[in-house]
């Protein structure tokens, strides 16, 4: 009778995990961390111009459901064009680790487009309670600016334009906490490390040098300010996530002719953008489709046919049967829609046929 076999150590391997694709900017690398973790892997993850790079140890069976969820379960914004595997030799080492990104010239991987803040921020936003009432500049690893605030690959804050925002403690703790869902959020930031926002008379502006700049810490008298210019048929400037919007009263025939003037756009219809869904039952019909696309993530504009009832100027459409209509993106947006106006003209910030201003000089200097 044959002595029975001493059972074997069970076998360790290691892999390089190259992806590909809009893998950055998209909470990847938090998600590659918390897999690994979860399945008892131990290496290393980084962002590189080429993509994210992975390096796991385990066992094969460990390793394949590694690779097959890696696909599977990706973060819903990330779109991973290819998955390339080769088997690297052992390090023993025990934990997972998330490394500095490797920086070079070559780029290869994709950058996520600017996504509509989420729900979690929009509650967060709303809280009196929570730091980030009220803050105009709420995102997370979920939503958000991405392609618009890049300066360079690998995805990394130092690459953005936060670079020059510094975290405070508690942003800090969030970002560095893979529980959080800010964990390597890039954009992180509120009230007292993060950008603010400002309101100030263009040169061109009546009043210039009787009216100074209105300087705001979490947006509340800025916006209220804001508010009460457009409710008296002010034409206003907006810094969105990529530029500059000209912002009236969507329901001021006679703001709307004024910005259809100072724009030299005669007839062609203005985009709208409407506090809520309620908002765009009450003017147009919306068919299920239609919701959907209104309310994904890349807030399309969305041509919708009037309902008849007599919510918003003539001008914004004139001679047309549909209106474009989209929803807030940004958490200013929601701000500057949460009280009397419901209804904004949003169009780009820019005379008819030049380029959209971008930054506030040129706003101020293009825009006046």
């Amino acid at each position: 009778m044959p002595y029975p076999s001493r059972s074997a150590e069970p076998m360790i391997k290691r892999k390089k995990f190259k992806v590909n694709g809009i893998v950055q900017g998209v909470g990847f690398r938090p998600f590659i961390f918390n897999l690994a973790s979860r399945l008892g892997l131990s290496g290393s993850v980084l962002n590189s111009p080429v993509g994210v790079v992975i390096e796991a140890e385990g066992s094969p069976e460990q390793l394949d459901s590694f690779r097959a969820m890696i696909e599977s379960d990706a973060p819903p914004l990330s779109r991973i064009l290819e998955c390339l595997t080769e088997d690297i030799p052992p390090v023993n080492d025990q934990d997972f680790i998330i490394l500095k990104s490797e920086q070079g010239k070559a780029s290869d991987t994709l950058i996520s487009p600017d996504v509509a803040v989420c729900e979690n921020c929009l509650g967060e936003m709303r809280d009196p309670a929570d730091r980030r009432y009220l803050y105009p500049f709420i995102n997370c690893t979920d939503c958000g600016p991405r392609f618009s605030i890049v300066h360079s690959l690998p995805y990394d804050r130092a690459n953005t334009s936060m670079q020059d925002f510094t975290l405070c403690p508690e942003c800090r703790r969030e970002y560095e906490d893979p529980s959080d869902r800010r964990f390597h959020a890039q954009p992180n930031a509120c009230p007292v490390c993060g950008p603010s926002i400002s309101l100030v008379k263009s040169p061109g502006s009546p009043g210039n040098d009787s009216e100074p700049e209105i300087p705001a810490c979490t947006g509340t008298e800025t916006v209220s300010r804001v508010q009460e210019l457009l409710r008296e048929g002010a034409v206003i400037a907006i810094r969105g996530i990529g530029g500059f919007h000209l912002a009236v009263d969507a329901a001021n025939n006679q703001a709307v002719r004024k910005l259809r003037a100072r724009k030299g756009r005669e007839e062609k219809p203005f985009a709208v953008m409407a506090a809520d869904l309620e908002a765009i039952r009450k003017i147009c019909r919306v068919s299920r489709a239609e919701e959907s696309a209104l309310r994904s993530w890349q807030r399309p504009i969305v041509l919708l046919g009037k309902s008849g009832a007599g919510h918003l100027a003539r001008e914004v459409a004139p001679e047309n049967s549909c209106y474009g209509i989209m929803l807030p993106y940004s958490p200013l947006h929601y701000l500057m829609l949460d009280g009397p106006l419901r209804y904004l003209v949003m169009t780009s910030g820019n005379f008819t046929d030049e380029p959209i201003a971008i930054s506030n000089r040129e706003a101020l200097d293009r825009l006046s």
